[in-house]
């Protein structure tokens, strides 16, 4: 039987994000991973660095660049987010995850060359540093696929390497969609991206203002008129990206969604 033929036989893949605002809280985030442990079919757990990198940087005086809800990174700050992200955040969220009796398996994109990606080219002058952009055929849905059939459930930090000893920060959000994307080759997956909000708000303010559907023409629209900016915006941009290229739906939704059948939240369609 081939890995499409086993996975195809489990409940639609699911690739879930979670944010960093909800790593830093320890009480969310324990609720979250309660809720994913409950969660029925195939799971890889794609999550974000939270706040301790930019605590630990600025506890060792190196700068905290953000442009556009991304991280610059000089090669000091690399090695913090490597030390924060795929060592200290990813264990404790392994250990977590085995408390509740998942079998979770935590991995960056060196590990297994699961993630490959190319030292971004600096745009509109600025040299983001360290920072990679992942290679779409050099994803090993092998790798992901290995572990689920083993009962394991991948936990991926958002580091991935160059292939030439490097490694490069990557966006979660965009390590989340290469996931999705390079998975939906073997079999149907859905991408859901939890944070603390319950998903794209018209004002954050008011709890009230869920934006429950976004195609590109209102993206374009709230994108321009400042309602969605800063970190939504790569966050939108990889749930298009994945759309397109092959992934069967995408919600940004709550990190207490996970409990509710179709997450509620915010569905991106073209």
């Amino acid at each position: 039987m081939s890995i499409k033929q086993t996975l195809m036989l489990k409940k639609m893949l699911k690739v879930i994000k979670i944010g960093g605002n909800v790593v830093d809280n320890e009480d969310k985030l324990a609720a979250f991973l309660d809720d994913l442990s409950s969660l029925e079919g195939d799971k890889i757990l794609v999550h974000g660095g939270g706040k301790i990198a930019t605590t630990i940087s600025k506890a060792l005086g190196i700068e905290t660049r953000m442009i556009d809800g991304r991280r610059v990174t000089d090669e000091r700050t690399l090695d913090v987010v490597t030390m924060v992200y795929a060592g200290l955040v990813n264990k404790k969220i392994v250990a977590a995850l085995q408390s509740r009796g998942v079998n979770a398996f935590g991995l960056c994109g060196a590990d297994g060359s699961f993630m490959t990606s190319k030292r971004r080219e600096p745009v509109g002058g600025v040299d983001y540093g360290f920072v990679g952009d992942p290679i779409r055929d050099r994803f090993s849905a092998n790798v992901a696929s290995m572990l689920l059939k083993e009962g394991c459930m991948p936990v991926v930090a958002p580091i991935t390497h160059d292939g030439h000893g490097s490694l490069l920060n990557t966006n979660a959000d965009t390590v989340a969609r290469t996931v999705a994307v390079g998975m939906a080759s073997v079999t149907e997956v859905e991408l859901v991206y939890c944070f603390e909000m319950a998903g794209v708000m018209g004002d954050i303010n008011d709890p009230s203002s869920l934006i429950k559907h976004i195609d590109k023409e209102s993206y374009a629209r709230l994108r321009a008129d400042g309602t969605i900016s800063g970190g939504m915006i790569p966050k939108i941009d990889n749930a298009f990206g994945a759309i397109e290229q092959g992934v069967r739906s995408v919600v940004i939704c709550g990190c207490d969604a996970l409990k509710h059948e179709d997450f509620g939240g915010t569905r991106i369609t073209l």
